[in-house]
């Protein structure tokens, strides 16, 4: 019965990971289609093909749009994880005036839902004048209160001894952060790394808000334009294109997983 069981565990883990992975297969293999091809459920096409990915580039600046989801994602992930963790040391290991006010506050963030921030918020880069510009996608999302409770949940973990020892050796605040603290929390910090540029990289509504300029879109933005205008033409050719999107994430993720992983089964050990 036991050997059964097992069997029977294994069989559904597998038709599971198969329905999971299929589908990512089989757009993949779409991209390397004719277009007469792109239809059939076939992994494996009969004669491959880059003009999907030559038509995609050349009816629209993918390259540009790339680059731009690159620096606008990178520099996000940065910075959250630069100012988060900052910011959640001051709320776990500093005695302050309004710390409680500010923990609150943290936490009621989480409770507004993002759409109802829209309008004021772009108001607001309305006067600043920052429409058409990196400064429109990049300030608004410096800050992430998430990321914010997660590393502060960390940090208190952190024994107070340690950051007494550190400060008796004559070390500041911000270096008992990033030489102390950063190197024990890399799983939370690649937890919250994988997240914030996952989800800044898949941003949509908001660049479409704020830039109008094509040299300035992001590459979520563009192939939105680019499939709502009908530029596609194919198939194959919105395939190639939803395929550039996903593979940096894919890639991100691959380098970032053994962190991920570890974080996961500390947090269950630790419930």
């Amino acid at each position: 019965m036991r050997t059964l069981g097992r069997i029977a565990l294994y069989a559904g883990l597998t038709i599971a990971a198969v329905t999971f992975i299929y589908p990512f297969l089989w757009m993949a293999s779409s991209t390397f289609k004719p277009p007469f091809e792109v239809g059939t459920l076939a992994l494996v096409p009969d004669r491959i093909t880059f003009d999907n990915y030559r038509n995609m580039w050349a009816r629209a600046p993918f390259g540009q749009a790339l680059a731009n989801s690159a620096l606008v994602a990178t520099t996000i992930t940065v910075a959250v994880l630069v100012f988060g963790s900052m910011t959640a040391y001051a709320m776990a290991r500093l005695r302050f005036r309004g710390r409680r006010a500010l923990n609150a506050a943290t936490m009621a963030v989480l409770l507004v839902p993002g759409q109802l921030t829209l309008i004021p918020l772009y108001t607001l880069i309305v006067q600043l004048g920052w429409i058409d510009s990196y400064a429109a996608l990049i300030v608004p999302y410096l800050f992430n209160a998430t990321s914010i409770l997660m590393l502060r949940q960390f940090f208190l973990q952190i024994p107070q001894a340690l950051i007494d020892s550190a400060r008796m050796d004559g070390m500041g605040e911000l270096r008992i952060l990033f030489t102390i603290f950063w190197p024990l929390a890399r799983p939370v910090l690649a937890i919250v790394a994988i997240f914030t540029f996952m989800g800044s990289w898949n941003e949509v509504l908001w660049p479409l808000l704020v830039v109008r300029d094509e040299r300035l879109m992001t590459l979520p933005q563009l192939l939105t334009v680019f499939a709502l205008g009908g530029g596609a033409g194919s198939l194959g050719v919105s395939l190639a294109s939803a395929m550039v999107l996903v593979v940096p994430v894919v890639v991100a993720y691959v380098f970032l997983q053994r962190y991920f992983i570890e974080s996961m089964a500390g947090a269950g050990i630790k419930g």
